[in-house]
């Protein structure tokens, strides 16, 4: 019986590890109640048996439960939990292409600083130097930075 239950609390400590690093990694509470019933184990070893035993019983339970962290993350079955894709774009994805300093536009809505103005019959976002600018006037391009366009 003693040899049973041994063998259940290091087997049912080993299992938890094994579960918590291949199939719920990252909630750490299915692998410290592993590690904790296996001490219980090693623990119950040396109450149960004499000394040279339980050591033996001890080494044998930590080769176990390290070869088992090895294999887990040797497996690559963090690979299915890993980010495999990234993003595309950003803020300076070519929306500016085509613009030129010194180019010119018209304002196609107010610019109380910012508002819109059309380049080339292209519908872009402006912000103007010069503060106020009313709908319909001239504009020229003095400075691209980035995703930004400086007129006046």
């Amino acid at each position: 019986m003693t040899i049973l239950v041994l063998a259940s609390l290091l087997l049912i400590g080993l299992v938890l590890v094994l579960a918590e690093i291949l199939f719920v990694p990252g909630t750490t509470i299915v692998g410290i109640f592993g590690i904790i019933v296996s001490i219980a184990g090693v623990y119950y070893a040396f109450v149960s048996f004499e000394p040279m035993i339980a050591w033996w019983i001890t080494a044998l339970t930590l080769l176990l439960n390290l070869g088992a962290i090895i294999y887990g993350f040797s497996s690559g079955i963090w690979k299915r939990f890993s980010l495999k894709s990234s993003m595309e774009g950003g803020a300076f994805d070519g929306r500016t292409d085509g613009l030129h300093i010194g180019m010119i536009g018209t304002a196609s809505s107010d610019l109380k600083p910012i508002g819109k103005a059309v380049f080339d019959e292209k519908i872009y976002e402006v912000n103007s130097t010069n503060g106020f600018i009313p709908v319909e006037s001239v504009i020229t391009i003095v400075k691209i930075e980035n995703n930004k366009i400086l007129v006046r």
